[in-house]
């Protein structure tokens, strides 16, 4: 029997979960066909789920359709829980994107495509609420088809339900491969395995059309899911993947993970002296528990303390860097809490969703939260309320700011105290926005041999740098190790950790003397819908927050205008829209990335930050003279260093061109 593992995901209020309702209930999962605005959706399992009527969590469910057998993974819809979304994304063999047919393509579902397209799963589309008044098929497929891309191709129609392509579908097919649209036109036909690779590599996407509250195209999707996918092959040596992790109703730490290969065993050791106590195979709320997962499957593992989301198990590697991070920090107020009793439940919290970043600083007494936007932020004082009777608030939220560069620059770390020694030169480049940060080596092994380059390399992907403008981490950047010296005798590995890291700084410096360091900040992107007669506010408004926006596009009495604006300008803009709509205007925001900051004077004078101050991350160098070491500051290094300097100020200049 054919297995794979499918993710649901979409904006929210396309029919994602009604979907995954409809797919059970047509399977036979479900005798009786729940529905969100009821509050019995089989996958809504949490009582916030119930009570929001939207998606928090991901969950699992299992179904069956003829041979074919399908493990389902619901997703979040609300953009405030895209991390959620995206930790499930790196273990799924193909994910279905709900399309709304009555919003066409929104905001968050570009979102979805850009990071389905980062982690490369095969993806089918569902457009949903086809029973609406209005709807135009063809208008909706161009959209898909202009938008997200060519390869979104029909694989149904409205009229006909079959397992076959249209046959207009084929050429389509045929024409998103220039080797096979020579084969097509020499056959006249596609086998269904030549369509299959096409969609497992991503140049095609099959599009299927109908309405899941009336379980209508149910069907003929389940039958393309078992037709066009391939089953995924696994390795022999046991891995898995962690995607999430969670706790149960009784506190009970759960690790959930994919097995990417061999097979998992109850009692397995898996970290140190740590077991898997249970294997858990959830459906919904229930589970069942099973002596073994053979590789492909997914399961809940108690007993694991000190896992975390992307973490790879055995023979599989650590996932990379999450794409969707928090850009709003806000202050928690414990009220008559104890506040070390709100630390303790918002680690958990963050053991959970680890974007949380929950920071307690000693100085101020003060815990910090990185969030996504005010439905999280609710979401976790109702939680907190709920699972551990805190009731707390949060205080008005910060901008999350990042540092880059504009200009090259050579920058120069040295650690000599008495028997230690280490010089580090390193080339610091401008990177494409939105790249974050890449480290690499052009240095000669006969300057600095291969063990010390390494130590350089694993030292700078080792710690979170911090720009020297606001102490905000440093972004799209490429860091290149171009030259350096060793000892003998004295150096050790600790020493080129030392000089790494001072020559990062030192370089920052350099720049930030050069007004070669830039401030960054988010933007959003929005879409603002009221009426037409407030058009004229709302176009103020943007003004005001430095934002910027397309020309208005009318429809009967309402405007929609979208564009984008500043984090820190648009933050709070949703009551406003509220306010002067009386309740009927709606505005979705999209995180868009970091820009430069368009008040970036006015950040750095109130934020104050002194970077020589700053002793974690200084940016001066050790050198040593007469059997004693002695402090050098960042900006005598050039003249102290003892490795000439790989490139000139006008080389630097060159490439900054």
């Amino acid at each position: 029997m054919k297995h794979i593992v499918a993710g649901i995901v979409a904006h929210v209020d396309a029919g994602k979960t009604t979907l995954s309702e409809a797919m059970l209930y047509q399977t036979g999962a479900l005798r009786q066909l729940g529905r969100v605005d009821n509050g019995d959706a089989f996958l809504d399992t949490d009582k916030l789920e119930k009570k929001r009527g939207i998606t928090i969590f991901s969950h699992q469910a299992s179904l069956q359709y003829n041979d074919f057998e399908l493990t389902l993974l619901d997703t979040p819809g609300h953009v405030d829980f895209a991390t959620q979304t995206e930790q499930v994304l790196s273990v799924l063999d193909y994910a279905v994107l709900v399309i709304s047919a009555t919003d066409g393509v929104q905001g968050y579902t570009r979102t979805l495509w850009r990071l389905l397209t980062r982690y490369q799963v095969p993806t089918f589309i569902f457009v949903n609420k086809m029973d609406a008044n209005g709807v135009d098929r063809k208008q909706i497929l161009n959209q898909l088809q202009t938008i997200l891309s060519p390869g979104c191709i029909a694989f149904n129609t409205d009229e006909v339900v079959s397992t076959d392509i249209p046959a207009e579908s084929y050429e389509e097919i045929a024409l998103r491969n220039d080797a096979i649209l020579e084969q097509f036109m020499d056959a006249g036909s596609l086998n269904d395995d030549t369509v299959r690779q096409m969609i497992s590599r991503r140049e095609v996407f099959p599009c299927y059309f109908g309405a899941a509250l009336k379980v209508a195209g149910i069907d003929t999707l389940m039958s393309g899911l078992e037709r066009w996918t391939n089953e995924t092959q696994h390795q022999q040596k046991f891995g898995a993947r962690v995607f999430k992790i969670s706790h149960d109703a009784k506190g009970e730490r759960l690790t959930w993970v994919r097995v990417t290969g061999g097979i998992l065993h109850s009692k397995d050791v898996l970290l140190n002296d740590q077991k898997a106590n249970q294997l858990r195979i959830y459906n919904g709320a229930k589970f069942v528990i099973s002596q073994e997962i053979s590789a492909g499957g997914i399961c809940a593992i108690t007993g694991l303390t000190n896992t975390y989301s992307g973490q790879g198990l055995g023979n599989e590697v650590d996932g990379g860097t999450p794409e969707i991070r928090p850009v709003i920090n806000y202050a928690l107020e414990p009220n008559d809490n104890d506040v070390h009793a709100c630390l303790t439940a918002l680690q958990q919290l963050e053991d959970e969703d680890p974007q949380l970043h929950v920071s307690w600083s000693s100085e101020l007494q003060e815990i910090r939260v990185q969030i996504m936007g005010e439905v999280q932020l609710e979401i976790i004082q109702q939680i907190m309320l709920e699972r551990f009777k805190l009731n707390v608030s949060f205080g008005k939220g910060s901008t999350l700011y990042k540092e880059t560069i504009t200009q090259a620059m050579e920058g120069v770390g040295h650690f000599e105290p008495l028997r230690h020694y280490a010089e580090v030169h390193l080339l610091f480049r401008p990177a494409p926005r939105g790249s974050g940060l890449t480290f690499d080596a052009d240095c000669s092994v006969d300057v600095l041999g291969s063990n010390w380059q390494h130590q350089v390399l694993t030292n700078l992907n080792a710690k979170e740098h911090l720009g020297v403008l606001t102490g905000a981490p440093i972004t799209d950047m490429r860091i290149t190790l171009i030259g350096g010296k060793a000892s003998i005798v004295h150096s050790v590995g600790g020493d080129f950790k030392e000089a790494t890291w001072r020559a990062v700084r030192q370089g920052l410096m350099m720049l930030k003397q050069n007004d070669g360091c830039q401030l960054l900040e988010p933007w959003y992107r929005f879409r603002l819908e009221i009426g037409q007669d407030q058009v004229g506010r709302a176009i103020n408004d943007i003004q005001r927050m430095n934002g910027s926006f397309d020309a208005p596009a009318v429809n009967g009495e309402l405007a929609t205008i979208t564009g984008v604006a500043p984090v820190a300008e648009m933050q709070d803009y949703t009551k406003e829209v509220r306010a002067y709509t009386h309740g009927q205007g709606q505005l979705e925001c999209i995180i868009d990335g970091y820009r430069p900051c368009h008040n970036a004077e006015e950040v750095i004078e109130e934020m104050n930050y002194d970077p020589v101050a700053d002793l974690d991350n200084t940016p001066g160098s050790v050198f040593c003279a007469h059997g004693a070491g002695y402090p050098v500051q960042w900006d005598d290094v050039p003249e102290a260093a003892h490795c000439e300097y790989g490139y000139s100020q006008a080389e630097l200049i060159q490439m900054s061109r």
